[in-house]
């Protein structure tokens, strides 16, 4: 676990970084705006800007990229004062030189300064030019100093500078303070460690709030994968009292990437991607549906109950929701990654609205790609579809559509070697680089590098929008050998039509695994309400209910159970009653004389 890493680093470097964590579950505008997809992602700023980013886990890597934004932060920490520029023009022989100009110019070179002092990297590259010019440099100062980052009352620097000698001091001294005061003082401060220490474990154990616990019996249903299908089928499981253990990263998948507004689920109006996995994860959560973040490693059905393997656990089930989703196939070309949610998008039914009137590229050849331009034909101005071969993967009908479209120009033999991308005009003009967590940050597409193979011609095309459409890939690997495949698509698993059902029973595939035509995050949630009902009537067949509680009726039955002298005529509580009174006493007397 990357906690405790995290904390030590942060109290080792405390004096020369700030270290801040974010429950990206809560605070889902900043997984969206900086394009968080995995957990634990590590993200570095120096003046308001990111500096570097990284996902997984290494403590070389964090303590690697932190000291390398700390020495940036020392390297810049300089300033080159009026006074001092005055002094030195001066030494060099232009006594009376105006400096204003000079310090303004080297101000205004760093946009973010609003300060007007010349500092940072410009009076570094001032006084370089000024050394080379006069073979001497002017002197710069510290910025901050020890005292500016850890200023200390006047008060204090008093009593250092002078012992305080008075007899009623504000904190008793050690050798002025009576024994109660001291116990008083070391009580006080033992209660302030318990608080905080309490506070540090609730604060981790806010990670793992509502997480899976191993327990006495298997699971009756285990569902892999935290999208709209997993946590679909985990609403319904969880409401029909199975109980379900939900396993999947934190972060991850295709709609937890969306940085756009997710406008083509029922009742969701202007949220991201991540908030409606965030709506769906608290409503599974309130029906008692338990969360493992790890990664699947393996699946053993060859036992019963099967064993879901993780990086870091082992869950016995009797039944298994596969839910994991396909991830696009993107071009891993500059400028696609971080542009994502920015003009760079892998649905084009998804995303495709957002671009009405405007010009936009698809890239691919296959039947995924003209299905893409023929549906953003029908909104954008223009569509351009670019094919790295001369001839299309696709099927003819589909393809001849494509050709005769009036709409849609065809780029044959050409590749995308770079997505070109800029701030919007507001962010641009904005001279305040500081973070502002109401405003976008990332860039939007502005165009295209592509390369013609044929004529070994390369030229930038301008365009709002970039779709890949170069097909997807199931995460189904580590079902291997597990359950069948669909011959003809590759990776999806085959479920018996109209059901979720695979090959192995017991084991049910919902939402993009098996599904290779819809892909959308409705048809998931609908496929994810689907495989829980087939789980529930499964279970239900075979006779696999509730162990735990099963197991506590059947101990409670042998508690209770009669003593064999006793007839079989079941438990009466008046049996153990003791008599007492006057009358009670008599009649029991009278019953006995009888």
């Amino acid at each position: 676990m990357m906690a405790p890493i995290f904390k030590k680093l942060a109290k080792e470097m405390e004096n020369d970084a700030v270290f801040a964590k974010v429950d990206t579950n809560q605070v889902y505008q900043l997984s969206s705006r900086y394009n968080v997809r995995s957990i634990p992602t590590f993200i570095f700023f120096y003046n308001g800007k990111k500096q570097n980013e990284f996902s997984g886990a290494g403590e070389g890597q964090l303590r690697q990229y932190a000291q390398s934004v700390i020495a940036k932060s020392q390297r810049d920490n300089i300033v080159l004062t009026k006074d001092a520029l005055v002094k030195y023009y001066e030494e060099m022989g232009e006594k009376g030189k105006d400096v204003d100009p000079i310090i303004k110019k080297c101000a205004d070179m760093l946009k973010s300064n609003k300060s007007g002092d010349c500092l940072g990297q410009p009076a570094r590259e001032l006084a370089k030019r000024l050394s080379k010019k006069y073979k001497t440099p002017p002197p710069l100062e510290p910025r901050f100093t020890d005292d500016d980052r850890h200023p200390k009352s006047d008060s204090s620097s008093q009593q250092k500078a002078k012992p305080n000698t008075s007899s009623t001091p504000d904190k008793p001294n050690l050798h002025l303070a009576s024994k109660d005061e001291l116990l008083k003082e070391l009580e006080s401060r033992l209660e302030a460690e318990q608080d905080a220490a309490m506070e540090e474990e609730d604060d981790d154990d806010a990670e793992f709030e509502h997480g899976w616990a191993p327990g006495d019996f298997p699971e009756r249903v285990t569902i892999i994968g935290g999208g709209p299908a997993g946590i679909a089928a985990a609403i319904y499981a969880a409401r029909a009292g199975l109980e379900p253990v939900v396993v999947a990263p934190p972060m991850g998948g295709q709609l937890q990437g969306k940085g756009v507004d997710v406008e083509n689920y029922p009742g969701m109006v202007n949220v991201t991607g991540p908030a409606v996995i965030a709506v769906m994860r608290d409503q599974a959560v309130a029906f008692g549906t338990a969360f493992e973040a790890e990664s699947v490693v393996t699946v053993d059905a060859s036992q019963r109950p099967f064993r879901v393997v993780t990086n870091s656990s082992v869950i016995e089930t009797h039944a298994i929701i596969v839910a994991t989703g396909a991830e696009s196939n993107w071009l891993n070309v500059t400028g696609e990654w971080e542009m994502r949610g920015g003009g760079v998008s892998s649905c084009a039914t998804c995303d495709g609205a957002i671009y009405h009137g405007k010009h936009v590229i698809v890239v691919g050849g296959g039947d995924t790609a003209m299905e893409d331009a023929l549906v953003l034909a029908r909104t954008s101005q223009s569509v351009t579809l670019v094919h790295r071969r001369d001839t299309f993967r696709a099927s003819k009908i589909l393809a001849q559509r494509v050709i005769e479209h009036p709409k849609i120009t065809i780029k044959y033999n050409t590749i995308v070697e770079e997505i070109v991308g800029a701030l919007p005009p507001a962010e641009a003009s904005d001279d305040d680089d500081d973070i502002d967590l109401d405003k976008p940050v990332q860039k939007v597409v502005t165009g295209a590098n592509l390369y013609n193979k044929q004529t070994n011609e390369h030229y930038t095309m301008s365009c709002d929008a970039v779709f890949v459409a170069i097909g997807h890939t199931p995460a189904t690997s580590f079902l291997k050998d597990v359950v069948a495949f669909d011959p003809d698509r590759p990776g999806y698993v085959k479920v018996l039509e109209g059901t979720t059902k695979t090959s192995v029973p017991g084991i049910f595939a919902a939402g993009d695994v098996a599904d290779s035509m819809y892909r959308q995050a409705i048809t998931s949630a609908g496929s994810g309400a689907m495989a829980a009902l087939d789980a529930e009537r499964w279970l239900s067949e075979e006779g696999l209910g509730n162990e735990k509680e099963e197991f506590e009726a059947e101990l409670l039955r042998e508690l209770m159970g009669d003593d064999d002298e006793k007839d079989d005529i079941g438990y009466n509580a008046y049996d153990d009653v003791t008599i007492k009174g006057v009358k009670e006493t008599v009649a029991a007397t009278a019953g006995s004389e009888l």
